[in-house]
C-alpha cells in the first residue's frame, strides 16, 4: 500500500537515560507531560516486546517524544559524522543562538561544531547555526533566521525540521515525492562556514527542503558530495539513534526510507506523540 503523508504530528527519540533528558529538554525550554505507556498496537508496529514508557514535551506547536523501553537497543554509536546516513537531527529555532547554545552547553550538551555558532551565507540562508549532541548522544542543531524572517520571540521558538543524511539525493527525493512531500528551495552548501558547522573538512552537502501539505515543522534530505556519503547498518526502534518521524497518514504503519530512516504512520494511535 503507497502511503500518503500530510503533516508532521511529532518525532519521537529513544532514550536509555530518560531521567537525564528529562532535565535536560525542561532545561531548554520544553514543557514536560507525564510518563504514559506506549500503546500495545505501536509496540506491535515498533516489533518491539515488553512495555514502552513515553514523555512527551511540547515547545511551540510542536511535539516530542521521549521512549524508553524495557528491551533496550543499543546506544548512539560512536564516530557518526553528517555523513553517515544514520545522522538525524532536529533543528530548534532560537532567538539568539549564541546564548541558546551557552544555556545547552550548561545542561550537558557536547558541540559538533567547531567554533560555536556560524552564520551561513546567504546562498545557504543567512541563518546562524550551531550542531550539538544531547547528552544521550541525539544531534541538534540551533537556528537563529535573519531577524524578522520568521517573527521574533524569546528564547527557543520550536522546531523547525528533521534533517537526515542520505547516500543518494536523488533516490531519496524520488521515494518522499511519492508519499506527497513537495521539494522546495534545494540549495549547496559549502564553503568554510560549512565546514565549521558540521565539523567536516571540505563539506559540500544539497539541502533539499520537503514540504508536506501542512507545512511546519519539515523533513531536509542531507546529501554530502564531500566526504562521501558512509551507508549504516539497520536500525532497529529500540536503538537511541533510531529517532522516529511521525506523521498523520492515511493508514498506520512503521515506514523506513532508502536509507533506513524510520517514520511512524498514524491515522488515530492513541498515546503516539502527537496525543
Amino acid at each position: 500500500m503507497t502511503a500518503r503523508l500530510t503533516a508532521i504530528l511529532g518525532f519521537a527519540m529513544v532514550s536509555r537515560m530518560p531521567d537525564r533528558l528529562v532535565a535536560f529538554y525542561t532545561g531548554l525550554g520544553f514543557a514536560a507531560g507525564e510518563p504514559q505507556p506506549i500503546p500495545i498496537a505501536e509496540m506491535a508496529l515498533l516489533g518491539l516486546h515488553g512495555r514502552g514508557l513515553r514523555r512527551t514535551f511540547t515547545i511551540g506547536d510542536q511535539r516530542l517524544a521521549l521512549d524508553c523501553f524495557d528491551e533496550q537497543g543499543r546506544p548512539y554509536p560512536w564516530g557518526v559524522t553528517g555523513a553517515d546516513s544514520r545522522f538525524q537531527h532536529l533543528a530548534l529555532v532560537t532567538d539568539d543562538a549564541a546564548v541558546a547554545w551557552s544555556h545547552a552547553s550548561a545542561l550537558g550538551a557536547t558541540a559538533i561544531s567547531v567554533a560555536g555558532p556560524v552564520t551561513l551565507p546567504a546562498s545557504s540562508g543567512s541563518v546562524t547555526a550551531i550542531k550539538f549532541r544531547d547528552p544521550e548522544g541525539h544531534p541538534l542543531e540551533l537556528l537563529q533566521f535573519p531577524r524578522g524572517s520568521r517573527g521574533d520571540g524569546c528564547g527557543l521558538l520550536g522546531i523547525d525540521h528533521s534533517a537526515i543524511s542520505v547516500t543518494d539525493v536523488d533516490v531519496a527525493l524520488n521515494f518522499y515525492e511519492a508519499l506527497g512531500l513537495s521539494a522546495r528551495g534545494r540549495t549547496l552548501n559549502q564553503g568554510s562556514t560549512q565546514a565549521a558547522l558540521d565539523a567536516l573538512a571540505g563539506a559540500e552537502v544539497d539541502v533539499v527542503p520537503l514540504i508536506p501539505a501542512i507545512s511546519t515543522p519539515h523533513l531536509e534530505l542531507l546529501g554530502y558530495r564531500t566526504p562521501a556519503p558512509r551507508p549504516a547498518e539497520r536500525l532497529a526502534a529500540n536503538d537511541v539513534a533510531a529517532t522516529r518521524i511521525v506523521w498523520s497518514a492515511d493508514h498506520d504503519a512503521l515506514l523506513r526510507d532508502p536509507d533506513g530512516h524510520l517514520h511512524l504512520l498514524t491515522t488515530t494511535l492513541e498515546g503516539s506523540p502527537h496525543g
